[in-house]
């Protein structure tokens, strides 16, 4: 996430002027720096994590300072409430904390004179039962697709991010769905095809996160704008984020669920 960020003043200024006869002088330098989160907690068992770091302007891309002198915690609406301790590389980690479905948590964070707030609700759990392998064809070439299998809730306002790690190594793709047009339906669509290669004797682990709206729509943002993923485009613009304060990223509380697979 931090590798996009830091582009995206470049392009939001290149789309802006583009197709205008005036010449526009880009002064990269000058983007101002803010505080980045990567923040989850899951249903399962902790330490959960907080990564701070600091965007930096566009000929620094490859240099993302952590931030290690922040006051860090993280509550729920029943009264749990935990203040995180300094690892190393800019993470915060809990000690005692644990995720509930169902509850609402609240991120805080106090660093440099500021303060940043952030909430995610972590929904209700829904079962990931298992992995069904297929061969489809895309563009005359088969490839091996992977359907997780799982029955949507009745109940309108359900959301998934999958995530997918292939002989230890996290594929850089983005797969977001909602219930929009799958309510209440065993799951018949896959995760996988051109922009997958998987290859027989391949690891497989399949992670099937519920999450809230709020995170829902910045992942999927995301996903739109950088072209299905970070191998597909760059992300123009900075998608919707849940914290306030004016940092960058997002705090998700979600449902996780993982199952494997060995390609045969």
């Amino acid at each position: 996430m931090s590798k996009i960020t830091s582009v995206f003043y470049l392009l939001v200024s290149i789309i802006l002027f583009t197709g205008c006869e005036k010449v526009v002088d880009l002064d990269l330098q000058s983007a101002e720096s803010k505080l980045v989160v990567e923040a989850n907690i899951t249903n399962n068992p902790g330490p959960y994590s907080v990564k701070l770091t600091k965007s930096v302007p566009f000929d620094d891309a490859s240099i993302y300072p952590s931030v290690s002198n922040a006051i860090v915690t993280i509550s729920d609406n029943e009264g749990q409430k935990e203040k995180l301790s300094y690892t190393s590389n800019g993470v915060y980690k809990t000690k005692l904390l644990q995720g509930i479905e169902g509850r609402t948590y609240t991120l805080d964070i106090e660093v440099d004179g500021k303060t940043y707030t952030a909430q995610s609700t972590m929904p209700q759990k829904v079962e990931l039962t298992g992995i069904k392998l297929s061969v489809l064809k895309f563009g005359g070439q088969e490839r091996n697709v992977l359907f997780p299998q799982y029955t949507d809730p009745l109940d309108f306002g359900n959301n998934y991010n999958f995530v997918l790690t292939v002989n230890g190594s996290k594929k850089d793709i983005y797969v977001l769905w909602n219930d929009n047009t799958n309510n209440g339906l065993t799951n018949e669509r896959p995760v996988g095809g051109p922009d997958v290669e998987l290859e027989s004797g391949d690891e497989v682990l399949l992670e099937m996160q519920g999450v809230d709206n709020m995170v829902y729509n910045y992942f999927f943002t995301l996903s739109q704008l950088a072209g299905g993923g970070p191998g597909g485009g760059t992300t123009p613009t900075n998608p919707p984020t849940n914290i306030s304060g004016g940092a960058l990223g997002i705090f998700s509380a979600h449902i996780s669920h993982s199952k494997s697979i060995k390609i045969p």
